[in-house]
């Protein structure tokens, strides 16, 4: 599976999971096991806020397009992701900023 990211500002998350051609996303399910080689499924007919392209197959590999969330400030790896090859059944790395320490100031009483 190959996954192509367009980066948005948005404050949710993106949690991914492969299993065969069934891509899981934020606890729910798309099962493109049918689909079959230079098929395509337009992205507005997939009930889906986070697929933002066309779903299609070449070669015998799904090619999705998903929007990726991004906070304020993204690292470039977040503001210009590559796309990713997805091989493994399981859960798939997402590009991400880690969330900001928050500093506490330890006071002396």
């Amino acid at each position: 599976m190959r996954i192509s990211f367009s980066p948005q500002r948005r404050d949710d998350a993106l949690v991914l999971e492969k299993t065969g051609d069934v891509l899981t996303i934020n606890g729910e399910q798309f099962n493109f096991t049918g689909l079959g080689d230079g098929d395509t499924i337009k992205a507005e007919d997939v009930p889906c806020e986070f697929i933002v392209g066309d779903v299609t197959k070449a070669d015998g590999e799904v090619h999705i397009v998903l929007s990726l969330p991004h906070g304020p400030n993204p690292s470039q790896a977040v503001a210009f992701p590559v796309d990713i090859v997805v091989t493994e059944d399981g859960s798939v790395v997402v590009p991400h900023d880690e969330a900001p320490v928050e500093e506490t100031n330890d006071v002396d009483a």
